[in-house]
């Protein structure tokens, strides 16, 4: 009681003295300093985890413990899940789209240690996934937890969800304008002076914690040691476009292979399969192993033997197509590895396999055409690029890609080919696919908001609150006399006709029987049955707002009846919902 009055008088103090936008601005730097100190914080957990698993491993030979590490991290994680969290913390980024589409921005509060502690277990044992999406959604936790603490309104909540993001991003990876691109063009928030400067403040707030706790280093730190050279262009536009088939795979790939684990009803028989197969997938290409990014370093550095260390091909390395044919597997196997781990009850995101595949990608492209001796590619500069490329194509993120690349390396040297790769690699995939990874599932449902004012508008209204349910039904076998005695008693132009069962029948208007209403002779031999016309079209309950706007506009109605489970709801009409939009428009469009 005492905290209620405390926070209470807290916030009639800060409306006096504080403007909104000014405690916005304090809000976002507290939510960059939590989110950056939480990135921090699991990097660390899942490195030293890591570290420690792996320590004494012969590099000439392979490891059997790889078989294991996978499977009981997995086993530990839906433990964690299943019986502590007791709520499913998977796919963060698509579970923070949907929580802005859907749940006005609310995510529950495990969110801010739950995704954390769950993909330190799964990644620190071998899951081949990235920790970028659980913290991105700690992160995205957060700031909705500050939001609703402070009691603010939707928009607020939003821009701190989006603070949250930011300021976990630029943790990460020490790159301030790639969590703040990253939040405007994956979470899909409006750009508007009201939303970049708060978004600003917590991604540079990230960032800088991070330099100040971790030094200047990065994931995969990498400074160019040879420029970008024009006559290369063609072959950047090739790995744009190699990249772009390759996030269609990706993509494609992952969403089957989940299905197939989808299919898959008991927890721990998941489990089992995600495990064992990650295990055995780890035991003959160990770079499958957790995030990635030390055989990315390695790749930039141009060490292709660590690569192979505690492999069972190891003694490949030195043989230069035999080891193209094991990074070419690395690719394509990267893919089954992160589904089998997040398939199997395994948390994490795509984010860091997909930088993974895009440096194997840009690497393989490059020495493919060295091998040929046609040209000399700079293998490290085409590693970044397919890094960007992948990406582009998998996130459809280019903008992100470009940035993040960028700042990884220091510097802007390799824009021009960024931008080059990165674009061809998203139109590639656009002509395929209109949607991310991220996206995916919420686009077939209709509950992906977008940066199209009237499309985020509808996706946000929850049309069910304006059935209208007080319209008077009637039984079909009824005479006119009775539907004559119900169009006394009631207000509306418009009768359901319902059964027995209480299914829709049909649809009685004022208008068509206004000839025949006070004509005593059909008052007994006219049935309702004779009278009714069926509805242009239906409404299921479940539809989304966007598709009762299609029924509506193909049916040129201006009322629908509503129906769930082949019973009748009510109607819903088109006249309020145009009033709804518009309440909707003002509380989405105000700052």
């Amino acid at each position: 009681m005492k905290r209620r009055n405390l926070l209470a008088r807290f916030l009639v103090w800060r409306v006096k003295h504080i403007n909104h936008r000014q405690f916005i601005y304090l809000l976002s730097f507290i939510v960059g300093i939590i989110s950056g100190l939480a990135a921090i914080l699991l990097k660390n957990t899942i490195h030293y985890t890591h570290l420690f698993l792996t320590r004494g491993f012969d590099i000439d030979s392979a490891s059997y413990l790889y078989l294991a590490y996978p499977l009981f991290g997995i086993f530990l994680t839906v433990l964690f899940v299943r019986y502590i969290v007791k709520d499913n913390i998977s796919h963060g980024v698509a579970r923070i789209l949907y929580a802005i589409s859907k749940k006005n921005s609310i995510l529950k509060p495990h969110n801010n240690y739950s995704s954390i502690l769950a993909s330190t277990i799964t990644i620190g044992f071998g899951g081949s996934v990235g920790s970028e999406a659980p913290i991105v959604l700690t992160g995205a936790s957060i700031g909705s937890s500050i939001g609703r603490l402070l009691r603010l309104n939707y928009k607020s909540i939003t821009l701190l969800v989006g603070c949250g993001a930011a300021g976990a991003i630029a943790g990460i990876f020490k790159a301030p304008v790639a969590g703040i691109v990253f939040t405007l063009e994956v979470l899909m928030l409006d750009l508007t002076i009201g939303s970049i400067v708060p978004l600003l403040i917590s991604s540079v707030t990230g960032a800088t914690i991070a330099f100040f706790l971790m030094g200047k280093e990065v994931l995969f730190s990498h400074h160019l040691t040879e420029p970008f050279i024009l006559n290369n262009i063609p072959f950047y536009i090739l790995l744009g476009i190699f990249a772009g088939l390759l996030s269609l795979y990706f993509t494609r790939a992952t969403m089957y292979i989940e299905s197939m684990f989808g299919r898959l009803k008991n927890p721990y028989m998941k489990l089992v399969v995600g495990g064992v197969l990650l295990g055995l997938l780890i035991f003959l290409f160990p770079p499958l192993y957790g995030e990635g990014y030390t055989a990315i370093t390695a790749l930039l550095n141009g060490d292709t033997t660590s690569l192979v260390e505690n492999s069972l091909f190891y003694l490949l390395r030195d043989k230069y197509w035999m080891f193209l044919v094991y990074l070419a597997m690395v690719m394509i196997f990267k893919v089954l590895a992160m589904s089998a781990t997040t398939g199997g009850g395994g948390v994490g995101g795509i984010f860091a396999p997909t930088l993974f595949m895009g440096g194997v990608t840009g690497f393989f492209f490059a020495r493919v055409i060295n091998g040929f001796d046609v040209t000399r590619l700079t293998e490290s500069n085409f590693t970044l690029a397919g890094m960007a490329g992948l990406m582009a194509g998998v996130m459809h993120a280019p903008l992100t890609a470009i940035f993040l690349i960028a700042e990884i390396t220091g510097g802007y040297g390799l824009l021009v080919p960024l931008i080059i790769t990165s674009t061809i690699s998203f139109m590639t995939i656009m002509y395929f696919e209109p949607h991310s990874i991220y996206t995916k599932r919420l686009a077939k449902r209709g509950e992906l908001i977008t940066h199209h004012k009237d499309k985020a508008v509808l996706t946000l209204m929850k049309w069910e609150r304006e059935i209208e349910k007080d319209l008077k039904t009637i039984h079909p076998d009824k005479t006119l006399r009775s539907l004559v005695k119900l169009v006394s008693k009631s207000k509306r132009n418009l009768f359901p006709v319902t059964d027995d069962e209480n299914r829709l029948v049909g649809v009685v208007l004022l208008d068509n029987i206004r000839d025949i209403m006070f004509n005593n002779e059909m008052y007994d031999n006219t049935f309702v049955r004779d009278l009714m016309i069926i509805p242009p079209a239906f409404v299921l309950l479940q539809d989304s707002m966007e598709t009762v706007m299609e029924r509506f506009n193909e049916s040129g109605a201006w009322n629908l009846p509503v129906i769930d489970e082949g019973k009748y709801v009510g109607f819903i009409s088109k006249s309020r919902i145009f009033s709804a939009y518009r309440k909707e428009l003002v509380r989405h469009s105000e700052e």
